[in-house]
């Protein structure tokens, strides 16, 4: 009960290492999640935000230029459609962000950003969003309509690459997307190599959570473990697929229809490894996805790959370096792969690290060495550097120095 005279506190409460103790607080900013195939066509107009909306859609050159999926949109959005900017590359460079920005405010009637592709378009979106509500006191309504398995429609975070390749993050819950469709007809044109490496960069999320002192147990670490076993279960499955874009109406798992249910799954996966992370979730992701943006922009790397080339050594490093991250990796056996732990939890570790490099390979996914992208040993520290985040650990310092040296 409230005392007169009292201003209430907010809760701010860290998750721990125990499972039986920690805050979820939800947040805001989604109003509407469907799945299933057609969504999009049955109900993009309902999340409108008036009968009188204008929507803006970002998006990436592919999409726009070799799939017809664009112009579906434009099609489904009519009278409501504003614009389309088609100029996002990977990585979201800050020109392709400003650009879009522009288009934007040349139009007071603009309302609605929606984002079609994988987190390139999505964060682009989410930045848009927010240099409008920095000049206009409000920020946009956005709709996506992601391709991949990235996530990045999860997060009320987003960012871009800037002009010395190296990339800018920051977080308003205003950003966040308010409405997404997993509807896999718009997945039917993405590369399978790229869906399966989005997929990689799924489990990654899912395996940051478990260590992250501010995850909460129930239900980001709870679901994220879900989320593991159907990654691991479908991953090679849409891997040994027959085809991308399926053909046929059969209603077993090899047609159309299990095709699209696997999917499907896949999607609301990946979104249990990040939707459900909090508003009391506080600083970075962990150290893969730390790896990850140090090797990522600066040297033209899809994060999906990235996480293909640094989730398996981070998983040992971590281990290594704290018994009680080991103990957080551990639990994730079961779940993921369904063996039995043997109680060491360093060992249990160190085995659920090589199976997720065995993952990584049954999906053909094998990463280059990077000095196959030409990046070379001087540029070690520099890229162990970026990892860091500021910190002062020298021990960590020394073991990145040597994961990094591992993968040139």
């Amino acid at each position: 009960m409230a005392v007169p005279g009292k201003t209430a506190k907010p809760a701010v409460v860290e998750c721990t290492s125990s499972p039986f103790f920690g805050l979820w607080k939800p947040q805001a900013h989604l109003k509407h999640l469907f799945y299933g195939p057609s969504c999009v066509s049955k109900y993009l107009e309902t999340v409108l935000p008036s009968d009188a909306s204008r929507v803006f859609i970002v998006t990436g050159a592919t999409l726009a230029k070799k799939t017809p999926l664009v112009h579906e949109v434009e099609t489904l959005l009519g009278a409501h459609h504003a614009g389309t900017f088609a100029g996002v590359r990977q990585h979201g460079p800050v020109a392709d962000v400003e650009e879009a920005l522009g288009l934007v405010l040349d139009d007071a009637s603009i309302d609605t950003v929606l984002s079609l592709g994988g987190g390139s378009p999505i964060d682009a979106a989410k930045t848009i969003s927010h240099r409008v509500h920095e000049q206009r006191g409000h920020f946009l309504t956005h709709i996506a309509i992601p391709t991949t398995l990235s996530a990045a429609e999860c997060t009320a975070g987003g960012g871009y690459t800037g002009p010395d390749g190296t990339k800018v993050g920051f977080m308003a819950p205003g950003m966040g997307v308010a409405a997404i469709f997993y509807d896999p007809l718009f997945s039917r044109y993405t590369p399978r190599r790229l869906l399966l490496a989005t997929g990689i960069r799924a489990v990654d999320h899912a395996v940051e959570t478990a260590y992250h002192p501010t995850s909460s147990e129930m239900p980001w670490k709870a679901l994220a473990c879900w989320a593991l076993q159907v990654l691991f279960e479908e991953l090679p499955r849409l891997a040994n697929s027959s085809s991308a874009q399926p053909s046929g109406h059969g209603q077993g798992q090899d047609g159309v229809h299990g095709y699209h249910d696997s999917l499907t799954r896949l999607f609301l996966a990946a979104y249990a490894t990040s939707g459900l992370r909090g508003a009391n979730f506080t600083g970075n992701m962990g150290l893969s996805h730390a790896l990850g943006q140090a090797l990522g922009s600066p040297y033209g790397i899809s994060h999906g790959e990235t996480s293909c080339l640094t989730l398996a050594p981070v998983i040992r490093l971590k281990a290594e370096l704290d018994v009680e991250d080991a103990r957080c990796i551990s639990r994730l056996l079961l779940p993921a792969t369904g063996k039995t732990g043997s109680g060491n939890v360093l060992q249990d570790a160190m085995q659920f690290a090589d199976d997720v490099a065995e993952l990584v390979q049954r999906l053909d996914l094998r990463p280059l060495p990077l000095s196959r992208r030409g990046v070379g040993h001087d540029q070690v520290p520099v890229i162990v550097q970026r990892a860091m985040r500021g910190s002062d650990n020298e021990k960590l310092r020394l073991a990145l120095t040597a994961l990094v040296e591992n993968l040139l």
